[in-house]
């Protein structure tokens, strides 16, 4: 059973509501050993709305205070390890490596939210283009991205785009991960070669593709090209989700050819038997 929970977030996520405390005993009570908070931070992110701009830019140093009371407050009963969720774009890399020098995480997940400025969770994003080539621009960036930045520990949600192709445009294309497996040998390629690793996130599984991010076949295709480095998280943003959906990831990993997951702590990898 997975028992590590490493990828949450809490009301210092600008879009989470839930209490830090309310997760931590919501994690307790699902039988998890350990956990880690990846509260959101994503620089210039297209907000659409203008009363939400800046509910991505986390405020770190209250984040901080607020995990160091409840870490030592449940010490005896689950540890709670301090990390960030980065959404990268390629001309923000320099601030969220900035950022991540003056705070001591235990683990960063770097992810793409936006592709050349759009969120494909608005079907806006597709505006004058199709849906593949709007599926491989986002590869194609998170490419960049791992070219010129290496300040993190995972990939996170790398199909993160297929949860949101426009139902109203969902009989043009399927996604198909066999169309994209060029791009993604690059990409899986660069990670393993600077000793990154990518993540299973399961939150996928509640939405309408009812599958993880990445898709089971990129796990394979990830361990294939030589990855060891995997961690396993819910993506909870409520505390009925934490843990959600572990007995799939378990399958994916194993039918993928791996006996083990990762967690970390203080930057340092640490992996678990299955």
């Amino acid at each position: 059973m997975i028992q590590h929970d490493y990828h949450m977030h809490s009301f210092y996520s600008g879009d989470c509501k839930a209490p830090m405390e309310e997760m931590i005993l919501a994690s307790i009570k699902a039988g998890l050993k350990q956990i880690c908070f990846t509260e959101h931070n994503d620089y210039d992110y297209c907000y659409i709305k203008p009363e939400e701009t800046g509910m991505f830019e986390l405020d770190t140093p209250a984040y901080r205070e607020g995990y160091l009371k409840l870490k030592d407050k449940y010490k005896d009963q689950i540890k709670v390890c301090f990390g960030i969720e980065l959404g990268l774009q390629p001309h923000t890399l320099q601030e969220s490596r900035e950022l991540v020098l003056h705070y001591p995480f235990d683990f960063i997940i770097a992810s793409s939210h936006v592709c050349k400025k759009k969120d494909p969770y608005y079907p806006y994003y597709y505006d004058g283009i199709s849906i593949k080539e709007g599926i491989r621009d986002y590869f194609e960036e998170i490419l960049t991205n791992v070219s010129g930045y290496t300040d993190y520990d995972v990939y996170g949600h790398m199909d993160y785009i297929v949860r949101y192709i426009p139902l109203e445009r969902a009989s043009e294309y399927t996604y198909r991960f066999d169309d994209f497996k060029d791009i993604f040998e690059v990409i899986f390629k660069k990670i393993i070669d600077t000793g990154k690793g990518i993540e299973i996130n399961t939150s996928g599984l509640q939405q309408r593709i009812a599958e993880t991010n990445p898709c089971p076949e990129a796990v394979r295709f990830y361990k294939e090209l030589g990855g060891e480095i995997i961690t396993v998280g819910a993506d909870a943003h409520k505390p009925e989700r934490v843990g959600a959906n572990f007995d799939y990831a378990e399958q994916v990993l194993r039918d993928a050819g791996f006996n083990h997951y990762c967690t970390f702590e203080g930057r340092n990898v640490r992996f678990h038997n299955l």
